[in-house]
Formats: C-alpha cells, sequence, structure tokens
C-alpha cells in the first residue's frame, strides 16, 4: 500500500498522465471534426435526399445531338480494334472540341455496324454512338438536376476513382472523430452521470428498430 511521498507522486503522474491524453485527444478530436465537417454535412443532408429520393421528383432534361464525324477522321474507325478498344486519339479530340464531349480513355463497344461508348455520370448519363460507314454522330445526355448529382456523390457512382479515395480519407476522418469523442467521453463519464447510459441508447434504438420493425 502506497503512503505519504510515495502516494503523492504516484497521484502526480496519474495527473499529469491524464492531462496528456486530454489534450492530445482533443487536439485530434477538434483536427478530424474540422477536416470532415463540411463532408459531414454534405454526407449528412444527401442521406436524407436519398432516403426520401421517392418524394422528390424531378424531370429529367434530355439533350440530344446528331452531327457527322469528318471523313478523315472516319477511316480510323475502318479498322478492326479490340472488341472494347478505345477510340482512336484524333476521335476524342475531334469530339472535345466540336461536341465537348470527353470520351478519352473511355472503352468503346464495337460492332461491325458502329461504336458505341458509354459516358456514365453522376447526376444524370450519356452516350454517344458513331456508324462505322457513314460517320453519323448521335449524342444524347440526361440530366437529373442537382438532388440527384449530390446523391450520386454521396453513394460514389459515377464519380471516378478521385472521388472514391476522398470518400475512403472522409470516413478514416469520421472514425478518428468519432474514437476521440468516445475516449472523451470515458474521461468525463464520472463528472457525467447520462453518458453511458446516452451511449448505450444511441446503440439500443437502431437495434430495436431493426428487430422491431424490419422483417
Amino acid at each position: 500500500m502506497k503512503t505519504g511521498p510515495v502516494q503523492a507522486a504516484s497521484g502526480a503522474v496519474d495527473v499529469n498522465r491524464r492531462s496528456f491524453w486530454l489534450k492530445t485527444l482533443h487536439r485530434w478530436h477538434w483536427i478530424s471534426a474540422a477536416l470532415s465537417l463540411v463532408a459531414l454535412l454534405l454526407f449528412s443532408i444527401t442521406g436524407i435526399t436519398l432516403n426520401h429520393a421517392a418524394q422528390i421528383e424531378s424531370e429529367p432534361h434530355v439533350v440530344n445531338v446528331k452531327e457527322t464525324l469528318p471523313a478523315s477522321l472516319l477511316r480510323s474507325l475502318k479498322n478492326e480494334p479490340a472488341a472494347d478498344a478505345p477510340l482512336p486519339g484524333a476521335v476524342n479530340d475531334w469530339l472535345n472540341d466540336a461536341l465537348d464531349v470527353r470520351t478519352a480513355g473511355r472503352k468503346g463497344e464495337w460492332s461491325d455496324a458502329d461504336v458505341y461508348v458509354s459516358l456514365p455520370r453522376p447526376g444524370g448519363d450519356a452516350w454517344i454512338s458513331i456508324d462505322r460507314e457513314s460517320g453519323a454522330i448521335e449524342y444524347e445526355r440526361t440530366d437529373r438536376g442537382w438532388i440527384a448529382w449530390l446523391n450520386d456523390l454521396h453513394k460514389g457512382r459515377n464519380t471516378g476513382a478521385a472521388w472514391r479515395w476522398f470518400i475512403d480519407l472522409f470516413a478514416v476522418a469520421c472514425l478518428l472523430f468519432a474514437f476521440t469523442g468516445l475516449w472523451l467521453l470515458q474521461l468525463h463519464a464520472r463528472q457525467r452521470g447520462k453518458t453511458w447510459p446516452l451511449v448505450v441508447a444511441g446503440l439500443a434504438i437502431p437495434l430495436l428498430v431493426i428487430l422491431l420493425f424490419m422483417h
């Protein structure tokens, strides 16, 4: 049993250790909160709009464009590429300049009659088809509105690798925010008697909803 100066020294060590962890956890808690704040708001709001997607009606806006590929470029489509080969670079450049359509890096679906390129995008869809004999181009783009666009950002649908990486990093920041918060709760629990009952309620409420109302 510790007594006298030994007990006092032990108590001082405990106080210093607690002070160190409180400062460290508060620092990481606010840093993770600051990093994830804007995205957390975005994903919270789009969580509501996704949950009520059926009640939020929007009229798709469809744009259809018809054009003809120049003869000098049409010759590059006469070859027999792999079934999923992308369009030739010169064709990509012309489509970008003439129609503001970016097809570089997209896989094509080649048949004897035409080449079709799917251009999925967040909040809508698009595709382009080029007749390999006549060079006739048909391009169609569908826009389902900014709520659909935000919902697709939430799901990472057709958003590309960079956005998917951002979602993963954002999830890590949220986990850091949650775990440092849990640790801080543990350190403050003695002074706040309702801490653990509220934490248990946060677990029990969704669990009860699942058990009682999901069939």
